[in-house]
């Protein structure tokens, strides 16, 4: 499955809306857990159907719905009718290679971001869809699979830490949200902490393995990248909507969101940055240790082209040489060619050659 486009065969020629899931099958069964609160009560359970749900979203209760799992259209198709969504929404939240975007419906938000984790043992970031439902007292999100990074938010709603069982179902969203970009922050530091190392590696002891780690590390950026920038573009419009979803102690949470996610985005540009310049200066380095090479190269050829000329002239078949029959012409001959060789050495080096 392509990392950063989703093939979309499968609904190529139909009608908009039309529910077909593109991605790939990341669990068995679908999972739909329910959590229903307020400041004194909570609920939790899973689900065999979400018509249940849709019950306690009728309350005055926080009433939180995730759904594990997008391959089953009919189910999902459900939940829409029951809900009321849109098909273009439904149409979405079916399509793991949506880009993420926030779309303002009637009654409701709708939000889709990616969830990204670094994967230690591939060494790569895998994404991972969330889709976001809004409303007026109830929460759906829909992920490709389950485990995600909220449990740390269920435990606050569970313990009743923090705010988020005294508040509305929008500081409910922000706290998803949050949880959310707070791990572009893990991941793109755990990426930099690469990155940095990596060119310690090119100034100290550049080899052809480090061209093949940059251009992968290069590859990881620019799929964050294509995660990050959208999101924040979806962040920034969720801050400054003018929605009664929204409520105005809300606000000043999603700016400090804004604020994260724009660090992360800037962080992931800086590090595009360093591994282009990286792969320059590794680039400069192979390139003078070739001058060098070629410098001492030209030098003894420079040395021995006279040499080679001297010693053409007295390997002549000529029977006539002045010199030929000299007692000591031998060691004339070497002594001429020493001091040709160590002269041009002085003059080269007079000239800063070597």
């Amino acid at each position: 499955m392509a990392r950063f486009y989703k093939k979309r065969d499968e609904s190529r020629g139909l009608a908009p809306g039309s529910l077909v899931f593109i991605g790939e099958k990341k669990t068995d069964q679908i999972r739909i857990r329910l959590l229903d609160y307020d400041g004194s009560e909570l609920q939790e359970e899973t689900l065999q159907s979400v018509a249940k749900g849709a019950d306690f979203a009728k309350t005055q209760t926080v009433t939180w719905i995730n759904v594990d799992g997008l391959h089953d259209t009919k189910q999902i198709k459900e939940i829409g009718k029951i809900f009321d969504l849109h098909p273009l929404l439904m149409e979405d939240i079916l399509n793991t290679g949506q880009r993420p975007k926030m779309e303002e419906f009637d009654n409701y938000l709708f939000i889709v971001l990616k969830m990204l984790r670094y994967d230690e043992e591939r060494q790569m970031i895998a994404a991972e869809q969330l889709s976001m439902v809004l409303g007026p007292t109830f929460l759906l999100t829909f992920q490709e699979r389950p485990g995600d990074v909220f449990e740390p938010v269920r435990e606050r709603i569970r313990k009743r830490k923090g705010r988020v069982r005294v508040s509305g179902v929008d500081y409910l969203a922000y706290a998803l949200l949050d949880t959310v970009v707070d791990n572009y922050i893990y991941v793109v530091e755990r990426v930099g902490e690469k990155i940095e190392d990596l060119e310690d590696r090119v100034l100290s002891d550049p080899d052809p393995s480090v061209i093949s780690e940059i251009n992968a590390l290069k590859r990881e950026m620019a799929f964050m990248r294509k995660s990050t920038r959208p999101a924040r573009e979806a962040i920034t419009m969720l801050s400054k909507l003018d929605s009664e979803l929204i409520r105005d102690q809300t606000r000043p949470f999603l700016k400090d969101l804004l604020d994260i996610v724009s660090g992360a985005s800037e962080a992931i540009d800086t590090y595009r940055d360093m591994l282009s310049d990286q792969l320059n200066i590794y680039n400069s380095i192979v390139a003078n240790r070739m001058n060098d090479i070629m410098k001492v190269l030209t030098i003894f050829a420079a040395i021995f082209i006279p040499l080679t000329f001297i010693a053409g002239i007295y390997g002549t078949n000529f029977e006539y040489l002045p010199e030929l029959h000299f007692k000591y012409s031998y060691f004339y001959f070497w002594g001429v060619l020493v001091a040709v060789a160590v002269g041009m050495l002085y003059f080269f080096r007079r000239k800063g050659w070597l």
